[in-house]
């Protein structure tokens, strides 16, 4: 009897997974469908399921391929912004949230407190004096500018942190008896038993970098500068013209997260899981 009950609660658990997973796709699928279809049909039908299958074509993609000329340089700034912010934030903030765990140094806790203080503070609140930051630092209209506020990141050093408390210190004693200095000790022995959080801090820093759309908006002026949301939101007009063209180009985007996630989503789980209960 318990046997039979514990079938029938797999079998209901993995439905009731099947219909989230419908529900979660769901807006996906409806984008997906919609690009195929002409902006004229867009306009009168909206972005739904309601289509006539006869006017639905690749006209919108060849576009972007064939002359989508500001697509794909909109497209190279958000790779070129997100390869790095990935890069130079998990380096950085890899380093000091290891230090942070697994060193003992006047003043650890009051940096830790400050990083949890700058975690709590809404974005929006820090744009002005950041803005006026790049000022100074003539950084307006440049990858720089983008890049510099995402390079050590709260929520990433929290992260690794939380991950580097779980780690053997007996593995550092035993290099440092082996002769070991402490840059070698993290780039040889620790930063490789931290490739889980590193995996599952990539999608996310990544998928952040990626979406963001505010502060790009903020320190970007030139047309040839923009990322993608920028640029996308750009083919918005009153009269609806380019919905066809912006629902294509926001299906190309969802393609770098996708291949992202691929490439590291056997570390993606144990990551979240492990830094999360950690400490």
């Amino acid at each position: 009897m318990k046997k039979n009950n514990s079938k029938v609660l797999i079998w209901a658990t993995n439905i009731g997974f099947v219909i989230i997973s419908f529900i979660a796709l769901f807006p996906i699928l409806n984008l997906l469908i919609s690009s195929f279809r002409p902006s004229s049909e867009l306009m009168r039908n909206g972005i739904s399921l309601v289509f006539d299958p006869s006017t639905m074509s690749l006209d919108n993609y060849l576009y972007i391929f064939s002359q989508g000329g500001n697509y794909w340089s909109w497209f190279t700034n958000s790779l070129v912004i997100s390869v790095i912010t990935i890069v130079l934030s998990l380096f950085f903030s890899s380093m000091v949230g290891y230090a942070l765990a697994l060193y003992d140094f006047k003043g650890k806790n009051l940096i830790f407190g400050f990083v949890l203080f700058i975690l709590m503070v809404p974005f929006e609140i820090l744009m002005l004096p950041l803005f006026q930051l790049m000022i100074n630092l003539n950084l307006i209209n440049t990858y720089t500018a983008v890049i510099l506020p995402a390079v050590v990141a709260p929520v990433a050093v929290f992260f690794f942190r939380q991950y580097a408390l779980g780690l053997p210190k007996e593995l550092m004693d035993a290099a440092r008896i082996d002769g070991a200095n402490e840059y070698g000790i993290f780039f040889k022995i620790m930063l490789p038993l931290m490739a889980p959080s590193m995996a599952a801090m990539a999608i996310l820093q990544g998928l952040g970098s990626w979406n963001n759309f505010l502060w790009p908006l903020i320190v970007l002026r030139s047309n040839d500068m923009f990322t993608l949301p920028i640029g996308l939101a750009t083919l918005l007009t009153p009269y609806g013209n380019n919905y066809d063209i912006l629902i294509a180009g926001s299906v190309m985007t969802i393609v770098p997260i996708i291949i992202l996630f691929i490439f590291f989503q056997r570390y993606f789980v144990a990551g979240l899981t492990v830094g999360g209960v950690k400490g």
